[in-house]
C-alpha cells in the first residue's frame, strides 16, 4: 500500500514540476510554454494560464494529500522500543534517565579517649 502511494506521490511531484515550468512568469521572459498571445492557435495566453493554474492547484492538493497519508502510514507501523533488554518500553520508547549514585563516603575518624578498665 505505502509503495503504491509513494509511487503516486513521486509521479504527482514530477507532474507538478513540469506544469510549473510550463507557466509563464510575471515578466513573461522565463516561461517555457509561452502560451502564445498571437492570433489564432489552440489556446490563447489567458486560457492556457488558467488551465495551468488549475492543474497546479489540483496537483498541489494531491501532493499535500499523499504527503499526509504517507506520514500517517509511517507512524502507524512504528512499535515502541526500549534500549534496556527485557523492558517493554512504554510511552515514547525511551528509558528514564538514571544518574549514577556515588557510594557513601566513610565516616571521618574521630579521636577517641582511651578507656580504662
Amino acid at each position: 500500500m505505502s509503495t503504491v502511494l509513494l509511487l503516486i506521490h513521486l509521479l504527482i511531484a514530477a507532474a507538478m514540476v513540469g506544469v510549473i515550468l510550463l507557466q509563464r512568469s510575471e515578466g513573461g521572459a522565463l516561461g517555457i510554454g509561452g502560451g502564445g498571445g498571437g492570433g489564432g492557435g489552440f489556446m490563447t495566453g489567458r486560457s492556457a494560464g488558467n488551465a495551468l493554474t488549475k492543474a497546479t492547484a489540483i496537483l498541489a492538493a494531491g501532493f499535500f494529500t499523499t504527503s499526509l497519508v504517507l506520514s500517517i502510514l509511517a507512524g502507524t507501523h512504528r512499535a515502541p522500543t526500549s534500549i534496556i533488554p527485557g523492558s517493554t518500553g512504554g510511552g515514547n520508547g525511551l528509558a528514564p534517565l538514571q544518574l549514577p549514585v556515588a557510594p557513601p563516603s566513610p565516616a571521618p575518624a574521630t579521636p577517641q579517649a582511651p578507656q580504662s578498665n
